[in-house]
């Protein structure tokens, strides 16, 4: 395949998609790489749970807040001296965090971290839609997903082997020399791919941008601190919904908007947005649920924990180049059914779990799901992409993992929310602690197994769901990139 960048030089596609993937994963994978770090942290500093929370929290939500910037930025910026920007403003925000001293200096390699993945995430999509030909987008998007995909899965297992094995900044610094070489091999293999024109940013927009998906991931990571009724939460979240408003009917009425909205007038592009973050969800969500399950039910360590899970994400690194050259084939309806079908299926034993289920038992449900995760996400959402004129990739880049990211916090919202209430409506009256302690430890532990319970079968429901709404996808795949690319071009 021969291809060109703006200036019409030929483009190393194998060279510049490897430096690609490599970079994304890398960045990517600290999105989870803390999840076991957190006890180890928490003691180093000498700080509380809801502190620690924020090298999370803070991270999401600066990443969230950057991806609708990130379509500005691709269009204002050659591609390849945007890449390397991203990719040495996350290099430098590992450096602070690898040497940082206090939680405060941590936090703000976390935070310098987050600006970088925000740009190159959403950049590896477009630069893959660009420079592969519809035909070959399924294929091109799967090997996208062993970054985007696999990257957070096998985050909780890397970090619980480098945390029992090393210390906590071993983390960042077994990332530095990988990001310089991504650097260096930059320079080499990429190209500047996208074309670019000189937008002016509009700043009410970008106020606006940051302050409703800010506000509104802020407001959804701190439902598993403060809860529902928290009325720091209840602000930040209607705070939020109130700011993307004003935002979404300002990019309508703009003559170039700073994220074109419009994209959703494409109902496949919307479908199919839908569908991915049902998907990333249901991932997302048992990343969370699953080892806490594990640790505090079965008694298991970070690192058990964390290895059950394993299995799983090397499921979807091995299936997401294979179902990403199916969807060329046959399309995604297809695909879409059967993934989200063996997700539903293999969710609701969960819902049955005891003490004394087996952990292969986890192990196998869990590479079930993945293995289904697979057949949805990517195919899915380049299905989505298809839809859409060439011009308005980069904005549905942009709009779907926005869509996808406040989606994926509302579900680990929600499923924190339920798993807690539905633990403290069922568990014993405290005065059965004096009365009979026995009888209170083992209510409790019930009470417990039932909020779980209540979790999973909250992940049965959205996946059922999904798996209905791919019914409505259409089945003919050339005639739905015909009908759907003229569609995009009215868009």
């Amino acid at each position: 395949m021969q291809v060109k960048d703006v200036k019409g030089n030929s483009v190393n596609v194998p060279m510049m998609v490897i430096t690609l993937i490599t970079g994304v994963f890398i960045t990517v994978l600290n999105q989870t790489i803390l999840a076991t770090a957190f006890p180890t942290l928490m003691k180093a500093f000498d700080i509380s749970t809801a502190t620690v929370q924020w090298l999370t929290t803070g991270f999401l939500m600066v990443n969230g807040i950057m991806i609708p910037v990130s379509a500005y930025l691709s269009t204002k910026f050659p591609t390849k001296w945007l890449y390397i920007t991203a990719m040495s403003t996350f290099l430098l925000g590992t450096v602070i965090a690898f040497v940082a001293n206090s939680f405060e200096m941590l936090l703000i390699g976390r935070l310098v971290q987050a600006l970088g993945v925000g740009v190159t995430m959403p950049l590896l999509q477009n630069i893959m839609l660009t420079i592969f030909p519809p035909a070959q987008r399924g294929r091109a998007m799967g090997l996208s997903g062993i970054a985007i995909g696999v990257a957070p899965a096998i985050g909780p297992t890397l970090s619980g082997w480098v945390i029992d094995n090393s210390g906590w900044r071993t983390l960042f610094g077994m990332i530095i020399p990988i990001a310089v070489l991504v650097i260096i091999m930059s320079f080499f293999f990429m190209k500047s791919v996208l074309p670019n024109t000189n937008p002016k940013i509009d700043i009410i927009s970008l106020i606006e941008s940051t302050l409703g998906f800010g506000s509104l991931l802020y407001g959804l990571s701190e439902v598993g601190n403060k809860g529902w009724g928290d009325p720091i939460v209840l602000i930040a979240i209607a705070l939020g919904i109130v700011v993307i408003a004003l935002f979404g009917y300002r990019q309508l009425h703009l003559e170039t908007p700073f994220l074109e909205v419009r994209v959703f007038k494409n109902g496949t592009f919307t479908l199919s947005t839908i569908l991915g973050s049902i998907a990333n969800m249901a991932m997302v969500g048992a990343e969370m649920v699953i080892p806490m399950y594990l640790q505090i039910i079965h008694g298991k360590s970070a690192l058990e924990s964390g290895l059950t899970l394993l299995p799983g994400a090397l499921m979807m690194g091995l299936m997401s180049p294979i179902t990403g050259t199916m969807f060329d084939r046959i399309g995604a309806k297809r695909l879409a059914q059967l993934g989200l079908f063996f997700l539903t299926v293999a969710t609701i034993p969960y819902a049955f779990v005891t003490a004394s289920t087996p952990s292969i038992y986890i192990t196998v449900l869990y590479a079930v799901r993945m293995f289904g995760v697979s057949m949805v996400m990517m195919p899915v959402t380049t299905n989505g992409m298809n839809a859409l004129s060439t011009d308005m990739i980069r904005h549905g880049t942009a709009v779907n993992n926005t869509v996808r990211q406040v989606a994926t916090s509302m579900t680990t919202a929600i499923l924190v929310s339920v798993l807690t209430n539905v633990t403290n409506q069922t568990k014993p009256a405290s005065s059965l602690l004096k009365s009979d302690p026995l009888a209170y430890k083992n209510s409790f532990f019930n009470a417990t197994l039932n909020g779980y319970h209540a979790a999973f079968w909250f992940a049965v429901g959205f996946s059922l769901l999904g798996w209905l709404l791919t019914f409505f996808l259409r089945s003919n795949k050339k005639s739905q990139v015909k009908i759907d690319i003229e569609g995009g071009k009215k868009a």
